[in-house]
């Protein structure tokens, strides 16, 4: 059987990943590591100051003591799999959309960036919620992603699109199987940002402040090919992600400034 390294941002008891566990185990053999707690937001952090405590929860299952999802798929790697390399990295399943620069914050997507590094087939995986009271029913995600790993272990899509230093960011809508209208090929779209801080006083009289949720929304794209717009057609959103950042078409424009205004003459 395939090997596949399960881990998530929500922490080892998230709703989440017993449903990703659910759908890949009839086909696959599972480790997973995932935090102790609830990580979101951290982004691609590694705890440099700190210790790390693994725990084992059951067969294959650990947690990791205050640690992030990129410190649960380093210590994976490194420490609990050693040379038994998984074939596939997956993580989530994220409650809760990670599209547009959000990729940025998440440390879901995170996760999957540094099982990229280390040459893994990776895939990160979230679930979009519209109302924070929605009941979490995730049969299209797990049906979906049963489908898309059944692909990938069976080479139907091109070993290229998960090659080293690339991942697959899949956002997924809160639908009936029978409501989704299928996937779209989508590129991260252009979230709008506001600054949502609230401030209190705690007992003792001194400020303190908690960052909201934004509400999610985004520029139009042309074509209407984002990732934002996809989920909100009732589509499952695959976006090919690329760890180079570099602003390429800028380049030739950078090197030219710096010839005729060279630091050094």
């Amino acid at each position: 059987m395939k090997h596949i390294l399960l881990t998530n941002d929500d922490g080892y008891d998230a709703l989440g990943l017993k449903a990703l566990k659910e759908a890949l185990e009839p086909f696959a053999r599972l480790t997973i590591l995932a935090p102790a707690h609830e990580k979101s937001a951290c982004g691609h952090s590694l705890s440099l100051t700190k210790p790390l405590r693994l725990l084992k929860v059951d067969k294959d299952f650990y947690k990791l003591d205050d640690g992030t999802p990129t410190d649960c798929v380093f210590l994976a790697l490194s420490e609990v799999l050693k040379n038994d390399k998984p074939d596939l990295v997956i993580s989530g399943i994220n409650l809760g959309a990670n599209m547009g620069e959000d990729v940025t914050y998440s440390g879901t997507v995170g996760a999957a960036m540094e099982s990229a590094l280390h040459g893994i087939p990776s895939l990160a995986i979230s679930q979009i919620y519209k109302k924070l009271d929605d009941t979490w029913d995730f049969s299209l995600a797990k049906k979906f992603i049963a489908f898309f790993v059944k692909n990938i272990f069976e080479n139907k899509l091109p070993k290229s699109l998960l090659d080293e230093r690339k991942l697959i960011n899949i956002n997924i809508p809160t639908l009936q199987n029978e409501e989704c209208k299928g996937i779209k090929i989508t590129h991260t779209g252009h979230r709008n940002y506001k600054n949502n801080i609230f401030k209190n006083k705690n007992p003792r009289g001194e400020d303190y402040f908690w960052v909201g949720l934004h509400s999610l929304s985004w520029e139009q794209s042309e074509n209407k090919s984002s990732d934002f717009e996809a989920v909100n057609e009732n589509f499952i959103s695959l976006s090919p992600i690329h760890l180079d950042l570099t602003s390429h078409k800028d380049l030739e424009i950078l090197k030219e400034w710096n010839e005729e205004n060279g630091f050094l003459g």
